[in-house]
């Protein structure tokens, strides 16, 4: 069973349906932390600011601890997609400076492209490059939407990059746990061929 985590901040009708027509089974769209201690795979959505979810997301009482306990007990296969991706941080700097999970060091900082011409927010379909081996990860196009970025604290836990006005983490990974940046529900056969992955990824 998949538990897509419902705490208010994710686009859960479009997650839940790629993540059937990738060939899952069994979706539990779910607030209850018993359900996800149980999952055999957890997806983490995230649409809007960096502390707007993160509140959302611990106001559930009992949440993050049975993510900890399924993610780091357990090691059940995790994926965080787009701002879900950005709370596995130490932080994120999306108005003041707000605590993440700290599950992959590092912070979430503002978009500031090195070219001018590149707007803010990084917006459509975009190349993603993968920056080391990884069985989820293959190189593509993609669909983004965000103005914030993950700066990893280790180059090793960047899994893929894209470019915007200079390069931006696509991915990042850590064990059982994968971060994407990009929207796999957005991202037609890309994003499919990855949800396909993931749902058969052993860590």
């Amino acid at each position: 069973m998949i538990a897509l985590i419902d705490y208010g901040a994710g686009n859960l009708h479009s997650v839940h349906n790629a993540l059937i027509q990738a060939g899952a089974g069994d979706v539990a769209v779910t607030a209850d932390p018993e359900t996800v201690r149980r999952a055999d795979r957890i997806v983490l959505p995230g649409v809007g600011a960096f502390r707007a979810c993160r509140d959302a997301l611990v106001a559930i009482d009992g949440m993050v601890e049975a993510m900890d306990e399924a993610v780091f007990r357990r090691g059940m296969p995790f994926l965080g997609v787009c701002v879900g991706m950005q709370l596995l941080a130490d932080a994120g700097e999306e108005f003041g400076r707000h605590d993440g999970l700290g599950w992959i060091p590092g912070t979430v900082e503002r978009i500031v492209p090195a070219d001018s011409t590149a707007k803010v927010p990084h917006m459509g379909w975009n190349d993603v490059k993968v920056a080391r081996n990884h069985p989820l990860l293959a190189q593509g196009e993609a669909y983004f939407l965000h103005s914030y970025h993950f700066t990893a604290a280790d180059p090793a836990d960047v899994a893929a990059t894209t470019d915007h006005g200079g390069p931006l983490v696509a991915a990042v990974a850590r064990g059982p746990i994968m971060g994407v940046q990009f929207h796999p529900e957005k991202s037609q056969r890309y994003g499919l061929s990855f949800l396909s992955r993931f749902l058969e990824w052993r860590p």
